[in-house]
Parts: C-alpha cells; sequence; structure tokens
C-alpha cells in the first residue's frame, strides 16, 4: 500500500528512543544499527553548462554560481526508478553480507515510481516487484511516501519496528529518476525568480539501507525523531508537465529554505537532549542536498542557535545534484566508501522536506565501516 499519512497539526512529533519508542513499554526495546548502506549512480552525467545550453529562454542565470552544482548523474537507457532502486538494494545486501531471504520487512520510498522508461508503477506496488526481483521472499512489502524524506521516514519506522521486537531486519530502498524535471524547467526558466529553478540542481539516483537489531552495547542507532508543520505544505509541489514528459515542479526556494531552517531548531534541540549530546560534539552533519549556498546558510543559522558546529558538515550536492529521497544515503555510501567515517564517530542524517518535514537521525556507524573501500 502507499501511505501518505503525516502526524496531525503542525509541530507534531514521532520519535524513537533508545529508552522507549513508538508507545512501546519502557525496557522492551532492543538496539538497532544499520547493517548496510548500497546505492546505485548512473554513470551518465550532465553538467550545469549543458543544461543551461538547453534552455528555451536566455536567461542570464549562472547557475553553478548561485547553487554550487557543477552536474548531476543522469540516467541512460534501460535505467529508471526500478532498476536504481534495485541496484542500491542489491549493493546494500553485498555490503551487509546477508541474503534477501533474511529481510522481514521491504520499504520503498520513492517520490518517482517509473517503471520500464517513463511509466508509473502503481499496482503492483513497487515494492513488491523488487521483492520478488532480490528474492525476499518472507519480507512483508509496503510502499510509502513522504517527499524527500521518504528514505527517512522509512529508517524512522524500521527502527522502531526493530526495538519493539516485531522485526529483526529490514530494507528501505529508493530510486528517483527525477531529471525530466530539470529538462521541462530548462524550457520555462526565465529568469532566477522562476519557481521552477530549484529543478534545475536535480539528478537521479537509488539508494538502500538495511537497518538490524544489534547486539547489547554495540555501536548503532541513538535517537531518531520527525515533526511535520503542515502549514509550509505550498511552498514546494509538483504538477503533471504539459510541455514535456513527467512532471514539473514549483518551489518558493526562499520562503521554504527559511521555513526548513528555522523549524528545524526545536527538534534538533530535542534529539540532541535525547542522546544526551550538544552540536559541536556531531562528528559528521549530513544535510538534505539543496544546494552549496543553502547549506551553507543553514549552518550558520543553526550554530548560531545551538551555540556550536558539527565537526564535519557533508556537501556533495556541487558533484552529485539534489537526488530527493536517496540523496542523504547517497553521501553516507559516497563517504564510507571513501573511509572517511570511523566506528565510534556520531553522525547525524537531517532530512528536510516539502510538507514540511524535518526528520532526525543521530548513529555511529560501528562495524560499517569495515565493509567498505577507502577511495579517499
Amino acid at each position: 500500500m502507499e501511505n501518505h499519512d503525516q502526524p496531525a497539526g503542525d509541530g507534531a512529533r514521532w520519535m524513537a528512543l533508545a529508552g522507549g519508542v513508538g508507545g512501546s513499554p519502557r525496557g522492551a526495546s532492543y538496539a538497532c544499527r544499520f547493517a548496510g548502506i548500497g546505492a546505485c549512480v548512473p554513470a551518465g552525467r550532465l553538467t550545469t553548462d549543458e543544461l543551461m545550453a538547453s534552455t528555451k529562454y536566455k536567461t542570464d542565470i549562472e547557475l553553478e554560481r548561485l547553487t554550487g552544482v557543477r552536474k548531476r548523474p543522469v540516467v541512460r537507457a534501460g535505467e529508471d526508478s526500478y532498476t536504481l532502486a534495485l541496484g542500491a538494494a542489491r549493493d546494500a545486501l553485498a555490503h551487509a553480507g546477508i541474503d534477501a531471504g533474511d529481510l522481514d520487512m521491504l520499504l520503498v520510498s520513492s517520490i518517482s515510481r517509473h517503471v520500464g522508461g517513463m511509466r508509473i508503477q502503481i499496482e503492483p506496488p513497487v515494492s513488491v516487484s523488487l521483492k520478488e526481483a532480490l528474492g525476499a521472499r518472507r519480507a512483508i512489502t509496503t510502499d510509502i511516501s513522504n517527499a524527500c524524506a521518504g528514505m527517512l521516514t522509512g529508517v524512522f519506522i524500521l527502527n522502531d519496528l526493530v526495538r519493539q521486537g516485531r522485526i529483526r531486519r529490514g530494507m528501505v530502498v529508493s530510486g528517483e529518476y527525477i531529471s525530466e524535471l530539470g529538462r521541462n524547467a530548462a524550457q520555462e526558466v526565465r529568469d532566477v525568480l522562476s519557481d521552477q529553478l530549484p529543478s534545475l540542481t536535480l539528478g537521479d539516483a537509488g539508494a538502500a539501507a538495511i537497518v538490524e537489531r544489534a547486539p547489547d552495547g554495540a555501536p548503532g542507532i541513538e535517537v531518531a525523531g520527525f515533526t511535520t508543520v503542515a502549514r509550509h505544505s505550498r511552498l514546494c509541489v509538483a504538477f503533471p508537465a504539459t510541455i514535456g514528459p513527467g512532471t514539473t515542479m514549483h518551489t518558493k526556494a526562499r520562503e521554504i529554505h527559511q521555513a526548513g531552517t528555522d523549524e528545524a531548531v526545536p527538534l534538533l534541540r530535542e534529539m540532541l537532549d535525547q542522546a544526551g549530546l550538544q552540536f559541536g560534539e556531531i562528528d559528521y552533519l549530513v544535510p538534505h542536498q539543496t544546494s552549496v549556498r543553502a547549506i551553507r546558510k543553514g549552518m550558520e543559522q543553526w550554530s548560531q542557535d545551538l551555540g556550536a558546529t558539527p565537526k564535519h558538515v557533508v556537501v556533495t550536492v556541487d558533484e552529485l545534484g539534489n537526488t530527493s529521497s536517496t540523496t542523504l544515503f547517497v553521501a553516507l555510501w559516497k563517504y564510507l566508501n571513501e573511509g572517511r567515517l570511523a566506528p565510534g564517530d556520531r553522525v547525524m542524517l537531517l532530512a528536510l522536506a516539502s510538507g514540511l518535514e524535518v526528520g532526525i537521525v543521530i548513529f555511529r556507524p560501528g562495524q560499517l565501516v569495515e565493509r567498505y573501500g577507502h577511495d579517499h
């Protein structure tokens, strides 16, 4: 099934903490960790210069200077949302060293559901198709939808179910084929005030995360929380395209950036307090990748409001663009492969998504580190 439910009302919160989750009796929870992170980044690349050279109107927009995005991955013939998700799922299983038959649950959180090119698949759910392709015979499957926060929402759900003892292991996977939004925007954007300008930063990628029960005392997920602020829900909307295949996205970029930055602060404080941490004790902050400028401006405000700055802020949007629901986990996968993370590092994943959704997961990589290469 596809789930569009959100917490009711502005500021409503969902939380999953080590000391008791989702209404489960305190003391009844298990430890939880990431068992594997996978990605499937298409080999095709579209540079910002190439994209801006394709615009219908002479815009004089210096997109790379405004956003920091130099290039973004794009699908080639035969690739789509489904193939990207399948590739990422297989990569996550390989890094986790487990078989798909060991999965108790499989969640698909893609915004785009393109299967066989631009065909959108609703029934059967994409999660069922992936279950059959992977051989995840006993996995419960469901499709969820929560904009760019989709994958982190899946981690939140799996973390809750693992801690309650309802499942031992689950996967959330997403494949985003969204580059057509940028190509459609290139036919309509006229100046920097266009509400389709953010679409020019989008790229394609698949990502997957496996969450499992961890041995007592092992490093893993320490805290997870979500909040929604529905009064900002109209700041980013999408419609079927009238000038090409797929869809168009319309965003009030400045307003949604400021709203997301402001609304993240209370949840940041709450999650850090629950984890017993200061903001400066976060070793790696992985924020949603919208633009280099937006990340820097957001960090300035959060550092001022919280009185500290994480040791490292992960930026991948310059070379990978904004890959929507997969962006946090593609960035995490990249840093793992480059050998940047240590087992005891505290990593914060911060989703900022249309809706408006803010999601936070704080974890330590632990055994993940030894499963990845050292490319950096």
